[in-house]
């Protein structure tokens, strides 16, 4: 069987990083790259070098990787639905929930296979507390707290931290505890200067009463980026920076110390790092993607999901603005 011909648009940051993994993944073929602005990282390596999403098209195109700045997915993404080009697309999927709901649309309206690039559904330590998760290791779910801070990145122009950063969390937060967002309660700062928001902390719920916190901000100099999950039988911290992922449990030592005990609903257990597979996540990213287009079982972040996001990171913006609770039916 051939291999897949792909395509990149976006020779960014995070373009050039796709573009290290297209070039050597299995069954697939990179064979062209497009930037409007040209190849600042030097990420062609001999391919053809275009300027836009039509020349790129004509290079006979099964998928392309989408990777240029938010406002221009919905332009790209509708034009590639069109061609007949599976597509994944950078997060967020679109600056908005219109946009998003139309690239949606397009893509579904053709029969092709249209992804996020959420990459934090393909950590190794969130798709090891989400096995666990299933197979019943925490029971009932209580709460996820996410913390993800650190220097504002230079690169990022046409979004706030709320659609660049927060989206991790939203559809992380979705997707470990199989849940979706029933309301969202938010405050935001802007301390940077710029128009967009540099600072969220938000407050939500999740379907069957689970409590969300998320704190995010692009004004730390220290770089944090963990997710606890805490439910009935313990907790998970995972470090995403590091792939760890540890659990505490609830112990079963009783608290003679009278004082001690009237202040505490469980007692410590139990800590356990475990020993995990470490595969680069956006390799395995790619890997899904690939599969899907290939019609095998795949997991990939689909447009819809990313669109259920996009969703709730625009109610933590309305909500901040206008001082309420924003609740989803």
């Amino acid at each position: 069987m051939a291999n897949l011909r792909a395509g990149l648009i976006g020779l960014g940051m995070m373009g050039r990083h796709h573009a290290r993994v297209l070039s050597s993944l299995d069954g697939v073929d990179l064979v062209a790259v497009a930037d409007a602005g040209g190849d600042p990282h030097h990420v062609a390596r001999g391919l053809p070098l275009l300027s836009s999403v039509d020349e790129l098209i004509g290079q006979g195109l099964d998928y392309c990787m989408v990777a240029v700045p938010t406002a221009l997915h919905e332009e790209i993404g509708v034009a590639l639905a069109e061609a007949g080009v599976h597509a994944m697309v950078e997060k967020p999927l679109a600056q908005d929930t219109p946009s998003a709901e139309r690239l949606a649309a397009a893509f579904e309206g053709q029969g092709l296979v249209g992804a996020v690039g959420h990459i934090e559904r393909y950590n190794p330590a969130l798709r090891q507390a989400r096995a666990r998760i299933e197979g019943g290791d925490l029971g009932k779910i209580y709460q996820v707290t996410t913390r993800r801070q650190g220097p504002f990145p230079g690169r990022i122009a046409d979004v706030g931290v709320v659609k660049d950063l927060a989206t991790h969390d939203i559809d992380l937060t979705a997707w470990v505890t199989q849940r979706p967002y029933v309301s969202v309660s938010a405050r935001t700062a802007y301390r940077s200067g710029r128009e967009y928001e540099d600072l969220v902390a938000a407050t939500c719920g999740l379907a069957d009463g689970i409590v969300t916190n998320h704190l995010v901000n692009w004004l730390s100099p220290l770089k944090e980026r963990v997710t606890i999950i805490t439910g009935e039988k313990g907790a998970f911290v995972a470090d995403t920076l590091t792939a760890d992922l540890t659990f505490h449990a609830n112990g079963n030592v009783a608290t003679t110390w009278s004082g001690i005990a009237q202040f505490r609903g469980v007692s410590e257990g139990d800590v356990v790092r475990y020993a995990i597979d470490k595969p680069e996540p956006l390799r395995t990213e790619h890997e899904q993607f690939r599969d899907a287009v290939l019609g095998k079982d795949a997991d990939i972040v689909t447009m819809r999901q990313g669109l259920a996001t996009v969703r709730v990171a625009e109610a933590m913006i309305a909500s901040a603005k206008e001082g309420r609770v924003v609740t989803f039916s």
